[in-house]
């Protein structure tokens, strides 16, 4: 059964809804490839796939050991590459509300490393996560 219905709407934009809940997202190609950048392109998705694995992740974890992690945030740099185009790079900056045991820290920095999106990557796109510690 599928879990994304998505449609070329025309004009280098698609919608995405998720069948469970209705909810819809928009793309638009970046304007340095031929789009508008109105939206989301599908490799920003991917950046930010990468990111929200991380924080959920983190916060299983986190749940799982009496971690608090609310408020935690991250900020995502998609990296290209050319010929052919490519998300070469995405970088994950995470800013922590507090500060953390180092058994935490080894907690939070395991979870967030073996996110399903991270391990599911190609090894040639290249993960850079900022704990900020």
């Amino acid at each position: 059964m599928a879990t994304i219905n998505t449609t070329y709407l025309g004009g280098l934009r698609t919608e995405a809804t998720h069948i469970q809940s209705g909810t819809t997202i928009l793309t638009d190609a970046p304007v340095d490839n031929k789009g508008k950048g109105e939206a989301f392109s599908p490799t920003d998705l991917l950046a930010e796939a990468l990111a929200s694995c991380i924080l959920t992740t983190m916060g299983i974890a986190a749940d799982t050991h009496g971690i608090d992690i609310n408020n935690t945030t991250a900020e995502v740099t998609k990296i290209m590459a050319p010929n052919p185009r490519r998300v070469a790079e995405v970088v994950v900056a995470l800013k922590f509300p507090k500060t953390y045991s180092e058994k935490e820290v080894k907690i939070l920095e395991h979870a967030a490393t073996t996110c399903p999106v991270a391990v599911s990557l190609h090894p040639d796109v290249k993960k850079t996560i900022d704990f900020g510690w």
